[in-house]
């Protein structure tokens, strides 16, 4: 790495406006070059002198979780979660899944109406901060609402795809009204051949 920092910030994958109006350039600004970049900027400094210094963002997600390293994890599973978030979402999306994780979809909800309605139901579910999944289990997929940095990767799942329910996410466009954000980026902005390469 070129700067001394060893974790760091990925470019966004499309530019700060792209995303609009599902998600506005304020809510990216905010969210990426604030909230996301300080989860690096932490865990750079708490990682410093540490074993968490010589490890991937991966290893360390799973083992300060493992260590109950509490400060770490937050950090480190915030800034591995926002990667997942803004590389699944590109401008415009796609209306809906196609191939092989359309039939898993199909088989695990009974569909993808289904599916998004229950994946709306989690996210509502997740009480104050937190992340909504879907994973993979074998050849079944599941939806997992976990509470504020925690993620399949911790638990030893496959992730494919994960939502961010923290307010910071989605209060400037859609106020309180969590499920309209979800719902939003389910229909409008998810790139869905993405999620499908997370398959294993």
């Amino acid at each position: 790495m070129n700067d001394m920092k060893k974790f760091n910030l990925p470019q966004l994958p499309y530019g700060e406006n792209d995303l609009s109006p599902v998600i506005s350039s304020n809510t990216v600004q905010l969210h990426y070059g604030k909230h996301h970049q300080a989860y690096f900027n932490m865990l750079n400094t708490l990682a410093e002198g540490t074993k968490y210094n010589d490890m991937t963002l991966e290893d360390v997600v799973v083992h300060s979780f493992n260590d109950k390293e509490q400060k770490i994890f937050n950090n480190a599973g915030q800034a591995w979660n926002h990667i997942i978030y803004w590389e699944q979402m590109k401008p415009g999306g796609e209306n809906y899944p196609s191939g092989k994780l359309n039939s898993m979809i199909e088989d695990s909800f009974g569909g993808f109406e289904s599916f998004k309605d229950q994946f709306i139901q989690q996210s509502v579910g997740v009480f104050g901060s937190g992340w909504c999944w879907l994973v993979q289990n074998d050849d079944k997929l599941e939806i997992m609402g976990l509470p504020n940095a925690e993620n399949p990767l911790a638990h030893g799942k496959i992730t494919l795809m994960g939502i961010d329910v923290w307010e910071h996410a989605y209060y400037l466009d859609y106020k309180n009204v969590r499920p309209d954000y979800v719902k939003a980026l389910l229909e409008k902005s998810i790139n869905w051949s993405f999620v499908a390469d997370q398959l294993k």
